[in-house]
Protein backbone atom coordinates (compact mmCIF):
# COMPACT_ATOMS: atom_id res chain seq x y z
CA UNK A 1 0.00 0.00 0.00
CA UNK A 2 2.55 3.00 0.79
CA UNK A 3 4.05 1.70 -3.07
CA UNK A 4 0.67 2.89 -4.04
CA UNK A 5 0.89 6.18 -1.83
CA UNK A 6 3.89 7.02 -3.63
CA UNK A 7 2.24 6.10 -7.32
CA UNK A 8 -0.58 8.39 -6.77
CA UNK A 9 1.72 11.29 -5.59
CA UNK A 10 3.43 11.59 -8.59
CA UNK A 11 3.32 15.22 -10.01
CA UNK A 12 2.16 13.41 -13.83
CA UNK A 13 -1.26 11.85 -14.44
CA UNK A 14 -1.37 8.24 -13.14
CA UNK A 15 -3.19 5.39 -15.11
CA UNK A 16 -4.49 2.26 -13.23
CA UNK A 17 -5.81 -0.62 -14.84
CA UNK A 18 -7.28 -2.66 -12.64
CA UNK A 19 -7.53 -5.93 -14.19
CA UNK A 20 -7.66 -9.72 -13.60
CA UNK A 21 -5.77 -12.61 -16.09
CA UNK A 22 -9.20 -14.11 -16.60
CA UNK A 23 -11.40 -11.70 -18.01
CA UNK A 24 -11.66 -11.40 -21.46
CA UNK A 25 -12.13 -7.40 -21.52
CA UNK A 26 -8.99 -6.71 -19.15
CA UNK A 27 -6.57 -9.09 -21.55
CA UNK A 28 -8.19 -7.11 -25.02
CA UNK A 29 -7.05 -3.57 -22.95
CA UNK A 30 -3.53 -4.96 -23.59
CA UNK A 31 -2.99 -3.08 -26.60
CA UNK A 32 -4.90 -0.16 -25.75
CA UNK A 33 -2.62 0.59 -22.82
CA UNK A 34 0.27 0.16 -24.78
CA UNK A 35 -1.17 2.49 -27.10
CA UNK A 36 -1.93 4.78 -24.46
CA UNK A 37 1.46 4.73 -23.02
CA UNK A 38 3.26 5.25 -26.45
CA UNK A 39 1.22 7.97 -27.12
CA UNK A 40 1.87 9.89 -23.60
CA UNK A 41 5.49 9.01 -23.02
CA UNK A 42 6.93 10.76 -19.82
CA UNK A 43 3.35 13.08 -19.70
CA UNK A 44 1.82 10.12 -18.12
CA UNK A 45 2.12 6.80 -16.11
CA UNK A 46 0.35 3.56 -17.29
CA UNK A 47 0.10 0.90 -14.31
CA UNK A 48 -1.53 -2.19 -14.12
CA UNK A 49 -3.05 -3.82 -10.95
CA UNK A 50 -4.06 -7.47 -10.74
CA UNK A 51 -6.84 -7.68 -8.49
CA UNK A 52 -6.30 -11.24 -7.70
CA UNK A 53 -2.95 -10.33 -6.51
CA UNK A 54 -3.79 -6.63 -4.73
CA UNK A 55 -7.00 -7.65 -2.44
CA UNK A 56 -6.55 -5.51 -0.69
CA UNK A 57 -5.80 -2.32 -2.15
CA UNK A 58 -8.98 -3.75 -4.59
CA UNK A 59 -11.41 -3.46 -1.39
CA UNK A 60 -9.69 -0.47 -0.51
CA UNK A 61 -10.78 1.18 -3.19
CA UNK A 62 -14.16 -0.55 -3.72
CA UNK A 63 -13.01 -1.94 -7.21
CA UNK A 64 -16.47 -4.41 -7.98
CA UNK A 65 -15.86 -4.95 -11.77
CA UNK A 66 -12.69 -5.20 -14.07
CA UNK A 67 -11.57 -3.69 -16.06
CA UNK A 68 -11.78 -0.33 -13.58
CA UNK A 69 -9.23 2.76 -14.75
CA UNK A 70 -8.44 4.94 -11.60
CA UNK A 71 -6.69 8.33 -12.63
CA UNK A 72 -4.67 9.78 -10.07
CA UNK A 73 -2.49 13.26 -9.55
CA UNK A 74 -0.66 14.45 -6.69
CA UNK A 75 -2.32 12.07 -4.67
CA UNK A 76 -5.81 12.67 -5.94
CA UNK A 77 -8.56 10.98 -7.63
CA UNK A 78 -9.49 12.73 -10.71
CA UNK A 79 -11.29 10.10 -12.53
CA UNK A 80 -12.69 6.77 -12.50
CA UNK A 81 -14.63 4.25 -14.68
CA UNK A 82 -15.51 0.83 -15.17
CA UNK A 83 -16.26 -1.39 -18.55
CA UNK A 84 -13.52 -1.15 -21.82
CA UNK A 85 -12.14 1.99 -22.86
CA UNK A 86 -10.65 2.63 -26.21
CA UNK A 87 -7.20 4.48 -26.15
CA UNK A 88 -8.93 7.82 -27.32
CA UNK A 89 -10.88 7.85 -24.60
CA UNK A 90 -7.98 7.12 -21.92
CA UNK A 91 -5.62 9.82 -23.82
CA UNK A 92 -8.08 12.52 -23.78
CA UNK A 93 -9.06 12.04 -19.85
CA UNK A 94 -4.82 11.83 -18.85
CA UNK A 95 -4.35 14.73 -21.22
CA UNK A 96 -7.17 16.71 -19.03
CA UNK A 97 -5.40 16.61 -16.03
CA UNK A 98 -1.64 17.44 -18.11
Amino acid sequence: MSKFGELISANVPVLFNFFTNWNEDTVAMNAVLRNVAAALGDKAKVIKIDIEKNQELSEALRIKGVPTFIIYKNGEMKWRQSGAQDDNTLIHQLQKFH
